[in-house]
């Protein structure tokens, strides 16, 4: 057995939600890609419930996890369905767009 140290999937944590809030950040013209950058925060933060529950050797972290699991399903399906909609009718996705 592989035994990795948890500071190691703790900084993996950081890189992928700081590259989310990145993401969401710098990018205020396609709404797809808030969409990802949120899915990847929401990952990220699952991976670091996962992490402490492995390591404190408790079932609570993966009972959170399969409540963000749902959440961030429904939110892209809820989103993507909205977006597809609005794409019909406008014919673009552009963020702007919609602010006006």
């Amino acid at each position: 057995m592989i035994i990795v140290n948890v500071n190691y999937i703790l900084n993996i944590v950081v890189l992928l939600f700081l590259i989310g809030l990145l993401g969401l950040i710098l990018n205020r013209k396609n709404i797809l890609i808030t969409i990802m950058s949120v899915e990847l925060m929401l990952l990220a933060v699952n991976l670091n419930f996962i992490t402490f529950s492995i390591y404190l050797d408790d079932i609570t972290g993966y009972v959170f996890v399969l409540f963000i699991l749902t959440i961030a399903a429904t939110e892209s399906a809820i989103g993507l369905a909205i977006l597809s909609i609005y794409y019909k009718l406008k014919q673009t996705i552009q963020m702007d767009k919609i602010k006006n």
